[in-house]
């Protein structure tokens, strides 16, 4: 079933998510649900929270590049209980946008790869690595589980120049 995007400044968007405990049809079904509704949205990640649940869920495109051709190739996936347990410190700046925040794309510093731990919808530990876009994807939909927005990884230099430009 498609769920509703709630949109910023919705103060749900700014209280942390809930672990689950465990992994429950309703949960599945959920997941299901958030897949559903990312993908009409044209997403490429989504969190509980942009859908009104303080959940710790979220579902990724596993892709590399930003093609369709790419995105038909692969199967939206969720993660239960996701957080990073590995950064680089090399990181890379570059735009995001979001589903709460539409139209808004921000060049933002996220590190260059991320080591991924959750469990599956089978209730499986899983362990990720990854780089690029996909850890991208990752770092922004885990910060929404923490009730941090990309705009908040703004330094207040960006923040002031963007209010004098419009």
């Amino acid at each position: 079933m498609n769920k509703e995007i709630i949109k910023y400044p919705n103060p749900i968007l700014r209280k942390k998510s809930e672990e689950m405990k465990e992994v429950t049809e309703d949960i599945k079904k959920f997941g299901q649900d958030m897949i559903q509704t990312m993908m009409e949205k044209d997403g490429i990640g989504l969190a509980a929270p942009q859908v009104g649940e303080l959940k710790r869920i979220i579902v990724v495109y596993p892709i590399r590049e930003r093609s369709l051709e790419e995105k038909a190739k692969r199967t939206p996936q969720v993660f239960i209980n996701p957080k990073i347990i590995k950064k680089s410190k090399e990181t890379i700046i570059d735009e995001e946008g979001c589903l709460s925040l539409p139209e808004l794309f921000l060049k933002i510093k996220r590190a260059k790869e991320v080591e991924i731990e959750a469990l599956n919808e089978r209730g499986e530990k899983i362990k990720i690595k990854t780089e690029g876009l996909p850890a991208r994807v990752f770092q922004h939909e885990i910060d929404h589980l923490d009730g941090i927005l990309f705009i908040d990884r703004i330094s207040f230099f960006q923040k002031l120049w963007r209010l004098l430009k419009s």
